[in-house]
């Protein structure tokens, strides 16, 4: 440009440099930072999470931009538009407790302009890649979207006659970050789902997410029937759909997740056709009444709904492995919100379920490990009194492994 100003007028030449800075300003507008999303890796035993946005790498208060508290998720939309600096920024989080409190180290600090900027789709979060089989009733959680009205959410399947195409054959619309899907997937093949964002008159506004992709086997070795300790999920906040907190991460054995949250005994009665017969297993791990003991439902009549369960195990030539009900905590329980309290005497129903269970041909008990001297949920196993977190569902998923490794060395269970 400079051999080209030499033989232009003066005048001209300096228009033409006014008009390339334009342009090149025109370039920086266009990438202004608007909204940046941070991901990080999930914390053991995080309920939430704090984010601190800093001028600087350096923790001190007077670096500090802004600081959010109790993100539910282990990411965040961060709007940026009142920050002009915001690529010269830098970011960190920390756990938080269920009452807020920290429960843990900051993490290093990093810089924001490394995250991603401007993102045009969700993200999502679930780690169904992560294990041996996609549980039947698969949880779809992403990170929110800012300013957002809600979600669509597409579930696809590839077309077994056009490798590669998939049609649509599920759609929800959701308010949530968290969609619990209870029409499960039986039909083998590959899938795929993906999520968008919509305003507050229901029209998108963001692209679809990338394809996240599972799929579905129609055989397998080993499957576990149950309710929400079976599902997973943990900390409160924390849905199923994070190996984290399914007890069936920590099995050397794959096991496919036949959970279903919220189900009593008789709920994984009347299911066991539908959900558990489609997918042919040799062994059924069977673990269940939570639910039924903490309602004051009577130990005998939950034992009459595992009958149930043992008699369609022997129709269908499936060996039944039960395991004991795990323990609550009564007095966590009556300080969560989200959590009804249990009746008086749900341990008496509780052991009565479990002599039966210790006196079946194939049983493991899970319930001891887990117990402290009052019979409770240990409370560093747990933070809503009810379901088991990390460190419990890791002691479920290698006693549960050992046990079958060592029952049924005839099956090769370490492999699928």
């Amino acid at each position: 440009m400079k051999f080209i100003y030499r033989f232009l007028p003066v005048s001209l030449a300096i228009l033409m440099v006014l008009g390339s800075w334009l342009v090149s300003m025109g370039q920086a507008d266009a990438r202004t930072i608007n909204k940046v999303r941070i991901n990080w890796p999930i914390i053991a035993g995080a309920v939430s999470y704090r984010l601190e946005i800093m001028k600087a790498p350096d923790s001190s208060l007077t670096n500090r931009v802004k600081a959010v508290n109790r993100i539910p998720v282990n990411g965040y939309e961060l709007n940026t538009e009142d920050m002009p600096e915001a690529e010269h920024y830098y970011w960190r989080v920390c756990p938080l407790g269920y009452n807020g409190n920290v429960i843990g180290d900051y993490t290093d600090i990093k810089p924001l302009k490394n995250e991603e900027l401007n993102p045009s789709m969700p993200r999502g979060t679930t780690e169904f890649n992560r294990m041996a089989y996609v549980p039947l009733y698969p949880v779809f959680s992403w990170i929110p979207v800012a300013g957002s009205g809600g979600y669509d959410v597409h579930i696809s399947r590839e077309k077994a006659d056009s490798p590669g195409q998939y049609q649509v054959i599920r759609s929800f619309q959701t308010d949530s970050n968290v969609l619990y899907e209870d029409g499960g997937y039986t039909w083998p093949g590959r899938y795929m789902w993906q999520v968008r964002s919509v305003d507050k008159n229901g029209q998108p506004n963001t692209e679809w997410s990338e394809p996240d992709y599972f799929t579905v086997e129609n055989r397998v070795k080993v499957a576990a029937l149950g309710d929400s300790i079976t599902h997973g999920g943990g900390t409160c906040n924390t849905p199923p759909g994070y190996v984290i907190y399914s007890w069936e991460t920590y099995s050397k054995v794959p096991i496919k997740n036949l959970g279903h949250s919220g189900d009593t005994v008789q709920d994984m009665a009347a299911r066991f056709d539908r959900d558990v017969v489609c997918f042919s297993p040799k062994i059924l791990v069977i673990m269940g009444g939570v639910n039924n003991f903490r309602a004051g439902e009577s130990g005998w009549d939950t034992i009459a709904a595992m009958e149930q369960i043992l008699a369609e195990c022997q129709l269908h030539d499936i060996i039944p492995v039960f395991a004991t009900a795990t323990p609550i905590n009564a007095d966590l329980m009556q300080h969560v919100e989200t959590v009804e309290e249990p009746v008086w005497n749900w341990q008496a129903e509780q052991e009565i379920l479990n002599q039966w269970i210790m006196n079946q041909p194939y049983h493991v008990d899970v319930t001891t490990p887990l117990k402290d001297e009052y019979g409770q949920l240990k409370e560093n196993f747990t933070t809503d009194g009810l379901h088991p977190d990390h460190e419990g569902k890791r002691i479920i998923g290698e006693i549960i492994a050992n046990y079958l490794l060592t029952t049924f060395p005839e099956y090769d269970l370490l492999n699928k």
